[in-house]
């Protein structure tokens, strides 16, 4: 009966397949120290034949012994050739940073640059500049709903989006605004005319 991946236990660090995953797992099952540590620089120097070092070499065979240490979660207990390293640099974890716009949308069908925007129009004062702006993000409500539902959007549909999105604060009537009608391209046919 076959063994797959998802059965067996989840690699440390993936990047070094299985077989390094499983020799360094033998190298804890071995009580010798003596015989541990020739094992252990038995998995570095495999690990340097399949991955070879494109700068320095001792500074890269030190990262490999800090990732046997990290593979073993740091219970391998051999005489390293380097200082090993020390467990507390992956405990601490950084804070963590919520990124600008991004939350719980109502509406994703437009995205968070459509919002962003709705909200910037909502505050300028009445007048020519922010009926165009308001025009603009209308024409291009209709353009991103559109190319979900290709049958056609009614006018009224981006109207009442566009007031829950403002919070009432952009009113469209369709009786007085009419939105851009657009159609889709038609689709090249591929060949190529003849000159005459």
């Amino acid at each position: 009966m076959l063994t797959y991946t998802n059965h067996l236990k989840p690699l440390v660090l993936p990047e070094y397949g299985r077989n390094i995953q499983n020799m360094v797992d033998r190298c804890l099952e071995i009580e010798d120290r003596d015989e541990r540590t020739r094992a252990a620089n038995s998995v570095v120097a495999t690990m340097l034949t399949l991955f070879p070092p494109t700068g320095d070499r001792q500074e890269y065979t030190r990262k490999l012994w800090d990732h046997i240490m990290i593979m073993s979660d740091f219970r391998l207990d051999v005489d390293l050739p380097f200082e090993p390293v020390d467990r507390a640099v992956f405990e601490d974890h950084p804070d963590h940073m919520p990124l600008p716009g991004v939350g719980p949308m109502q509406y994703r069908v437009y995205g968070s640059y459509i919002a962003r925007m709705i909200d910037v129009a909502s505050t300028m004062p009445e007048g020519e500049e922010r009926d165009a702006l308001v025009m603009l993000i209308a024409n291009h409500m209709k353009k991103v709903l559109l190319a979900e539902n290709r049958e056609g959007v009614e006018d009224a549909r981006i109207f009442s989006d566009l007031r829950h999105m403002s919070h009432g604060a952009i009113r469209l009537d369709p009786a007085e605004v009419r939105l851009h009608e657009f159609r889709q391209a038609p689709t090249p046919s591929g060949k190529k005319k003849k000159k005459k």
